[in-house]
């Protein structure tokens, strides 16, 4: 008896000392990261005015900002897991001088805390609704990043009525089974879970340097994930329930973007995507990762602008003509398609 009493205690003593060590390591690694942002962080001021406002759903409190012209159209952008609307700083300024701008912090992320309700993250297409009530917009051009490219599908799924375009950036086709998607954001979850475990901030760190390949916008995501704690991960469940084998008729253009340094898997879908519906056009943002729109913003920005501007005419075209889309990989001004056909501009320039 006295021999297993003498073993659990240095067992529960050997656990104690490696639960211990580690959160000293992850304590070392967030002083030194902290150290870093002090470094980095740069001063970035958005000029536009920002009007930030809530609507109530459900018993949740949903954080959204509005800016731009209030006269044109819409175009609502939905952040990646773990961030919230400041993903999209770089966004604001450029698309609000000609349209009307709308971010929002998803349920569970950013200023939108979990509250009692048992609504989880796929709600979000409901929460868009509500947001496009309030501001009296019947159609929106939608842009969602990686989770965020999800739920801007689901939306579109939805609600077809209410969309003018779609783009995703660093997401995959929910209209079909995604198995190996699944399978390696299973991987993903185990290190996510092991990290949140010991430290929240190891964790937002990780999130941000997978997330951006720029030190800086590493840090400005960094800085987006400080909301999203412990409590936030009960609403991530049921994403699952959003991807199944499905046919569909887009009546609205399809733009896929991925960035040139994002992972192999996320290159592969996206690809596979645009292989799968003739019509859309996909681009390979160059010197950018996962958050492309925020390692290479200039070229985002000019992706989105020119489709939204030029994009529908030119699916138009190519059904009428029977032209098969192209993957076109950006280089500065310049863009080369991937296969046997080039061009130098396949958007056209936006017109003012």
């Amino acid at each position: 008896m006295k021999k297993r009493k003498k073993t659990l205690l240095i067992t529960l003593c050997v656990i104690a000392t490696l639960f211990c060590g580690l959160k000293i390591y992850y304590e070392i690694g967030n002083c030194k990261y902290n150290n870093k942002i002090k470094e980095l962080k740069m001063d970035f001021q958005i000029e536009s005015k920002i009007e930030h406002k809530t609507i109530e759903n459900n018993g949740n409190t949903i954080h959204y900002f509005v800016s731009g012209n209030e006269e044109r159209e819409t175009i609502v952008f939905l952040h990646p897991a773990f961030g919230d609307h400041q993903c999209f700083d770089k966004q604001i300024d450029y698309f609000s001088q000609n349209y009307r701008v709308i971010t929002m912090d998803m349920l569970g992320h950013g200023l939108s805390v979990v509250e009692k309700s048992k609504d989880k993250i796929t709600a979000t297409a409901v929460h868009i609704v509500e947001i496009l009530k309030t501001e009296n917009v019947e159609k929106t051009h939608i842009v969602g990043v990686s989770l965020g490219s999800l739920l801007a599908q689901d939306f579109a799924l939805k609600y077809p009525e209410k969309v003018l375009s779609l783009t995703a950036l660093g997401g995959y086709n929910i209209n079909k089974e995604q198995k190996e998607v699944a399978k390696s954001q299973g991987k993903e979850m185990f290190k996510w879970l092991f990290k949140m475990i010991f430290s929240m901030d190891a964790f937002r760190k990780y999130t941000a340097n997978v997330s951006a390949v720029n030190e800086s916008e590493q840090v400005r995501f960094y800085e987006s994930a400080k909301h999203f704690t412990r409590k936030s991960f009960t609403i991530m469940s049921g994403l699952d329930i959003l991807i199944e084998n499905r046919t569909i008729q887009r009546n609205y253009p399809l733009l896929i973007l991925s960035g040139e340094k994002d992972n192999e898997l996320a290159l592969k879908m996206a690809k596979q995507w645009h292989e799968e519906e003739q019509n859309s056009q996909m681009f390979i943002i160059q010197n950018a990762g996962h958050c492309a729109n925020m390692d290479n913003a200039e070229e985002f920005n000019n992706l989105i602008m020119n489709f939204i501007t030029a994009g529908q005419r030119l699916a138009d075209n190519n059904a009428k003509n029977g032209l098969k889309s192209q993957i076109f990989i950006t280089a500065g001004k310049r863009s080369a398609a991937c296969g046997d056909k080039t061009s130098t501009n396949p958007l056209p320039e936006r017109q003012d």
